[in-house]
């Protein structure tokens, strides 16, 4: 019976999520050619409450953009949206949810930390990585464009999810 709850768990939560961070793709801001969007915060969320298994939402959230659903940013959908300068970003997405999950799992003020930093520096590297694959620039303007502009907002948003996590774990 306990089992059957923890799936029922899983699967209302992971909703919730898709849903969460398909509505903060809508909140944003245009900075071309990658958009500063609340996906991140929700994508942190996940983790914080669903720890492990947050990586099934934020998937789901990739693979249903990817079928054209329109929830990226600003209505966007397709594989073209992931082959695209912000792909790099929603992939990485995933291993960042994995990440500061798992360092939920854990009871240290430090791990958790830790974890939703490791998260931001994941899709942010996956990020600027793709960027700079994409758009054919160096590495370093890559960076420039992909992470300079987005690390004060990352860093509040993972300081937001912090703190709604100590309220909600």
């Amino acid at each position: 019976m306990v089992y059957m709850k923890h799936r029922a768990q899983i699967l209302a939560y992971s909703g919730t999520f898709v849903a969460l961070i398909a509505a903060g793709s809508w909140i944003s801001i245009p900075l071309p050619p990658v958009p500063i969007t609340l996906q991140t915060l929700f994508v942190l969320l996940a983790g914080i409450v669903m720890k492990r298994y947050a990586v099934i939402p934020v998937a789901l959230y990739v693979l249903l953009g990817a079928m054209s659903l329109p929830v990226f940013h600003n209505g966007t959908a397709g594989v073209g949206v992931l082959l695209g300068p912000t792909g790099g970003f929603l992939i990485g997405f995933i291993p960042a949810a994995l990440i500061a999950g798992l360092a939920y799992e854990q009871e240290s003020p430090k791990w958790r930390i830790g974890g939703l930093i490791a998260a931001c520096a994941i899709y942010l590297s996956a990020g600027a990585v793709w960027l700079s694959y994409s758009a054919s620039i160096p590495l370093l303007q890559g960076i420039l464009i992909g992470v300079a502009p987005f690390i004060i907002g990352d860093t509040l948003k993972a300081a937001a999810a912090y703190t709604i996590g100590k309220r909600v774990a």
